[in-house]
């Protein structure tokens, strides 16, 4: 496994090492060793995989209020994405701003989250599954998002959302 910072703080890109043959390949996924020798401590606890029918399906941005912040590694197994990362750490010098990535079976990689950054993703093929190892337990009333849209954020997305729920379209703006 390879890690590349992002320009968030805490955010980086995982490049898995995959050895290939003639039976096709083979990559770690997850290592404590190796995300602790990167400066990443992370035990999962959890485990969930999201499975979106439509192209341009959105979900997020979605984290966990202090002190219940789950930190995350997201990769797609499945489809294709556009994953996004925003900095809602009040006291971090890249508060509000915002990374993406394009995930994929082919792109070999992940994306580690740390607590306090938000998180979603917009589908850009049908039936793409997104999978989170997680690392701290889901509690409902510490749970959050912003706006996928908010304009103190500016995310360029890579299309409109045609998909998603109510609650990820009511999201209060930062700045009303």
């Amino acid at each position: 496994m390879h890690f590349e910072p992002s320009r968030i703080d805490g955010v980086v890109l995982i490049r898995l090492d995959v050895k290939s043959d003639t039976r096709g390949g083979f990559a770690r996924t997850f290592c404590v060793e190796e995300m602790a020798t990167a400066g990443l401590p992370f035990t999962v606890v959890q485990a969930n995989v999201s499975r979106n029918i439509a192209r341009h399906t959105l979900r997020g941005l979605h984290y966990q209020r202090a002190p219940h912040g789950e930190a995350k590694i997201v990769s797609c197994p499945r489809g294709r994405i556009w994953d996004v990362a925003v900095d809602m750490r009040a006291d971090s010098p890249t508060y509000c701003q915002w990374q993406g990535f394009a995930l994929s079976p082919g792109s070999d990689s992940a994306v580690h989250l740390p607590s306090g950054v938000a998180h979603g993703f917009l589908t850009l093929e049908p039936d793409s599954e997104v999978q989170y190892l997680m690392g701290a337990a889901y509690v409902p009333g510490a749970a959050t998002g912003v706006r996928w849209d908010d304009p103190a954020i500016g995310i360029d997305w890579p299309a409109v959302p045609a998909v998603m729920s109510d609650v990820d379209r009511s999201y209060p703006l930062l700045v009303a």
